[in-house]
């Protein structure tokens, strides 16, 4: 080995910091990348119900409409609101009261379902927020929404626009981390998009990573058969030695980011071996959890690494739980659903706050819209379905500076529209990113000749959640 080559390796390799990441530093460490004030919270753990959950069934208790079951929906009520291509042609709307029960939990007095009893009896840790609301009524335009602040797609996702505006916390392990699990309920997913945990404009680095269910948690995380671990570091450095070369004459910031996410993925083959490896939690972990977190890529397997990456600093943990298009069969799906996600959601709360990580880590719960009070095809005794419906919805909160056992906001009778306390999606944002330190104003990026931020040209954060 040259004594050049020996230099450039120990620079690589010795000093803990390389030229990747060196390049990863002068990605992150512009003028966006610090707080623009002293945060609340350090991380999201944004547990995504896919599909759209009905707030009717859930958190949003009317029970004035068991009265009204199968009468028309009032003209008044509806206004001009537009309908999908789904029950637009229906000829009648007729009301459809929630078939199960409901019940007040806590010292907080929060309505909440049958269907959700262990998130129930952590009511007194949630910010139930019933007033969400958003212009979008398909889902793909909904979660595009919710996750770039743009119904078109090309938009930086939040995990993106996180990572941009406050740089890595571990730089062993991405800033980003996305985990996707399927329903039990039978009707099909709705697809979902890689885009919607991309970097859009910003640099590629900022890019969400997708854990998968099975073999390698990342894709080529594995060096092929017959490669070690010293050849791959010696590859990586003529690799990195050849791209600043053509930096050199370039000056293009994503021959940058290549350097640095090679450098990244490197360091990854012993993190994330690290942080999927369970077997170093206890059993009464896994009760807690319920069964399923032994089962790689379910819900309550990935609420369990969410903690997990909690506890080494990953910025922004997204999971996806597929399934909840509720458009016929509701009641058998939506009681499916809500046995994937229960249990391990309000585990996930639990176990933050017995660990001291609830008070830094904001626990976001909730779909890209609502559900429609009117059946969508026929009203049966017991069976009927939702459309979609964005005018109102619910989310919960937990921890990261949000105010616990609060019920906010209102819908009129019928769970139709907002009468009190509004919360739009671009308000969502920017209380989200607030609670992080970032002034969703200033939390901008250049992009062919115009500034551009996660909340576009909105958004107010929402003062009366926070603690």
């Amino acid at each position: 080995m040259t004594a050049d080559r020996l230099n450039r390796r120990t620079f690589l390799s010795r000093t803990g910091l390389g030229l990747g990441g060196m390049a990863l530093a002068s990605l992150c460490g512009g003028a966006n990348a610090a707080p623009h004030f002293a945060p609340r919270a350090k991380r999201i753990i944004y547990l995504f119900m896919h599909g759209g959950p009905s707030q009717l069934d859930l958190f949003d208790h009317k029970p004035n409409l068991k009265q009204l079951h199968g009468e028309e929906l009032p003209a008044s009520v509806r206004g001009d609101q537009r309908l999908t291509g789904m029950t637009s042609g229906q000829k009648t709307l007729p009301i459809a009261s929630s078939l199960f029960r409901f019940a007040q939990h806590g010292g907080s007095g929060a309505w909440v379902s049958e269907l959700l009893p262990q998130t129930a009896a952590v009511a007194d840790e949630l910010c139930i927020v019933r007033s969400l609301h958003t212009e979008a009524i398909n889902h793909d335009p909904a979660v595009t929404y919710l996750q770039t602040g743009h119904q078109q797609p090309g938009r930086p996702s939040f995990g993106a626009w996180l990572s941009y505006g406050l740089g890595s916390a571990n730089r062993d392990l991405p800033d980003f981390v996305v985990m996707v699990s399927r329903g039990s309920a039978a009707r099909p997913a709705d697809p979902l998009y890689a885009r919607l945990w991309g970097s859009g404009f910003l640099p590629s680095s900022h890019q969400g990573v997708a854990l998968r269910r099975s073999g390698d948690p990342v894709l080529y995380l594995s060096n092929p058969p017959g490669l070690s671990a010293a050849t791959r570091r010696d590859q990586l450095d003529v690799v990195a030695a050849l791209n600043e070369k053509r930096f050199a004459v370039e000056h293009d910031p994503e021959i940058e980011t290549r350097i640095a996410q090679y450098e990244m993925a490197f360091r990854m083959q012993t993190s994330v071996p690290d942080l999927v490896e369970l077997r170093d939690e206890s059993a009464a972990t896994f009760e807690a959890y319920g069964p399923q977190s032994r089962t790689p890529g379910t819900f309550a397997a990935n609420c369990l690494l969410a903690r997990r990456m909690a506890e080494r600093g990953v910025r922004f943990i997204q999971l996806y739980h597929r399934g909840w298009d509720q458009h016929y069969n509701l009641p058998s799906d939506l009681r499916l659903q809500c046995g994937d996600v229960d249990r391990a959601a309000a585990a996930l709360v639990r176990d933050l706050k017995q660990r001291g990580l609830l008070e830094e880590t904001l626990v976001v719960w909730g779909g890209e819209f609502g559900r429609t009070v009117y059946s969508q095809g026929k009203l049966e005794p017991t069976n009927h379905g939702r459309d979609h419906h964005g005018r109102c919805f619910t989310m919960w909160l937990a921890g990261g500076g949000i105010r616990p056992g609060l019920q906010f906001g209102a819908t009129d009778d019928f769970s139709f529209n907002v009468v009190r306390d509004g919360v739009h999606v671009h308000d969502l944002n920017a209380t989200l990113l607030h609670q992080l330190g970032l002034d969703h104003t200033r939390l901008t990026y250049r992009s062919q000749g115009r500034d551009y931020r996660l909340t576009d040209v909105a958004g107010q954060v929402v003062a009366g959640i926070l603690a």
